[in-house]
Formats: structure tokens, C-alpha cells, sequence
């Protein structure tokens, strides 16, 4: 039987008594391997390493792919996945489990039965877009995590078209569904909180809303980048993932990690032909003197200090 999400506000939890000398909180994450390092588990590091928590990568599967598009996807079997994680989880605790494409339903499964015996745990799950596959891959894999993992997730984070798409495939209103809509339906799949990102807005501007079943919690606006990017989804999710894992306030934690994000867009480049990617460590290199740019006293990413100029 599936337990209700955790709150994802914990204030209760000893664990985030972390040595002084290092990370106070450590997040599991579920993802896989992208050799051109845009996104898949390599995203996660960078990015909740930005945050200053200890990750522990569990690769479920390797991307074959450039930088321009995913070829194919090999996932590891489930018992390998499930060996990887129960493993570590016997010598210490984490704070947040987070989700990324975990490739079968199978993987899905054993995610599922993992993380519902840590139900104290938040569950933060990021759906990708999935267009690349098979479409008859990617109708077994959205229904395996609708029934498997949402009814255990906390926290939904995804693109509105996506979300759009997977949630609300009947949708047959004149008008076009608002974030509400897509919480709403995640809701009744068990979900707690919905971030959709991507709103199209007039003039060239993004929205991201946060959203519970009864309420829009937070939105965000964004000026729309000309480039197109591969692993914005990944960096953002890790990024909010490991924020609630620091004990930040969900909705502070939403406007950091956007924040964030954009910085990392902002700084993105083009190490081959294809996509710009997210520059997840900017704050490490930067050449000027703002102190926005630089690492805090813990060793990652201040994100109290105002973003930079540009939007996206």
C-alpha cells in the first residue's frame, strides 16, 4: 500500500546534523548516465554540489546520445538498481530521494517499493520529455510511474507541456489547462506538489508555478532565451531537491533553484555541435568580482544573493 507523501518541510530530523567539515544533508537520486554531460545523473552532481549536499547517484540505466539528440536509452535491471541503493542506505541516512528516467517500468517498480520503506523521506520525481523514445516505451513508462511512483512522490516537477500531455491526455476545455489543472490531476495520482515550468507567456516570457491541488503557491517569470538547451529539467529538479533537503521552505526553495537555474542558463555554452548546455558551475569560474558569482563559506552557491540580469 502506498503512504501518503511526507511533509516536505521537515523540521524534525536529526540526520541534518551533519559534521561541520562537510555536507549536512545527503540526497539519493535515481537517473541515468548521459555521456555528453547535459543532463542524466551527471546534471545531479554538479548541480545539488553547487547546493552543498552529499549526493549518492544511483544510475539506472546510460544515455546514447550527443549533444544534438538521444539515440537510445539501455537501462540496468531492477535488482541491480535495488542493490545499488539498499546498499548505501544501510550506512546512512537521507534527507530526500529524488527521480529522474529510470527506463522501465520494472526500475519504476523497485524504486517504488524502496522509497515506500523510508516514507518519512520526501520524493521529489522530474518527468523529462520523453519524445525521443518509442511511443509505445513511453505509454508503459508514464502509466508504470503514474500508478508506481506518483501515488509516493511529494514533489512533481516537469515541463507544461509534458505534464499537459501525460496528465490530462482528455483534456477538452476551450481553454488550455492552467498549472492548477496539471497539480490538480497529479493530486489524484497521490501528489502532493506540482512545479510545471515552461508556461508560455505573451512577449517572449516563461512562467513557472508551483502549485498544490487547492492553491498556486508561487510563480515565477522569466525572459525567454534564444538557445535551445539540453538538461535545464535535470539541473533544475536536482537543484530544488537538494534545497528541500537543507530544510528550506518549499517555496523559497522553488525561487532559489529557478534562480539558479537561470544563472546556469545564462553562463550555458556549446561544447559541441549540437545544444547549449546548462553551466551548472559558474559560480567556481567566474572572472568578475560580484560576489553573486562566488562559492559561500560551505564551499557551494549562495542563493541569497540577486540573480543576474538576464532571464530566461
Amino acid at each position: 500500500m502506498a503512504h501518503p507523501p511526507p511533509p516536505i518541510h521537515v523540521e524534525d530530523d536529526a540526520a541534518l546534523q551533519g559534521d561541520d567539515d562537510g555536507p549536512s544533508a545527503c540526497v539519493m537520486v535515481f537517473n541515468a548516465n548521459d555521456a555528453s554531460g547535459a543532463g542524466g545523473i551527471g546534471a545531479d552532481i554538479t548541480a545539488m554540489s553547487s547546493v552543498g549536499v552529499h549526493v549518492l547517484p544511483v544510475v539506472t540505466g546510460v544515455y546514447a546520445r550527443d549533444t544534438t539528440e538521444i539515440v537510445d536509452h539501455f537501462a540496468l535491471d531492477d535488482e541491480a538498481v535495488t542493490e545499488q541503493a539498499r546498499t548505501i542506505l544501510e550506512d546512512l541516512p537521507v534527507q530526500v530521494f529524488k527521480v529522474g528516467f529510470v527506463g522501465t517500468p520494472e526500475n519504476l517498480s523497485a524504486i517504488s517499493e524502496l522509497v515506500s520503506d523510508y516514507a518519512e523521506v520526501p520524493v521529489l520525481t522530474h518527468m523529462p520529455d520523453l519524445s525521443w523514445w518509442r511511443e509505445d516505451a513511453i505509454d508503459q513508462y508514464l502509466d508504470a510511474c503514474a500508478e508506481l511512483l506518483l501515488p509516493q512522490t511529494t514533489l512533481l516537477v516537469g515541463n507544461y507541456q509534458t505534464l499537459t500531455r501525460w496528465l490530462l491526455p482528455e483534456w477538452s476545455a476551450q481553454r488550455n489547462p492552467t498549472a492548477r489543472d496539471i497539480a490538480i490531476a497529479a493530486h489524484g495520482h497521490g501528489v502532493a506538489y506540482t512545479l510545471v515550468t515552461g508556461i508560455a507567456l505573451p512577449d517572449q516570457f516563461v512562467e513557472n508555478a508551483l502549485c498544490s491541488p487547492t492553491a498556486v503557491i508561487r510563480t515565477e517569470k522569466y525572459e525567454r532565451l534564444e538557445a535551445q538547451f539540453a538538461g535545464a529539467g535535470d539541473t533544475l529538479s536536482a537543484a530544488l531537491a537538494a534545497l528541500i533537503a537543507t530544510d528550506t521552505e518549499l517555496g523559497e526553495a522553488t525561487s532559489e533553484a529557478l534562480s539558479y537555474l537561470d544563472r546556469c542558463l545564462e553562463g550555458g555554452f556549446r561544447p559541441g555541435m549540437g545544444l547549449v548546455q546548462p553551466d551548472r558551475l559558474f559560480w567556481a569560474h567566474s572572472e568578475d568580482d560580484d560576489e553573486a558569482d562566488e562559492p559561500d563559506a560551505a564551499g557551494g552557491f549562495s542563493f541569497e544573493l540577486p540573480p543576474g540580469p538576464t532571464r530566461h
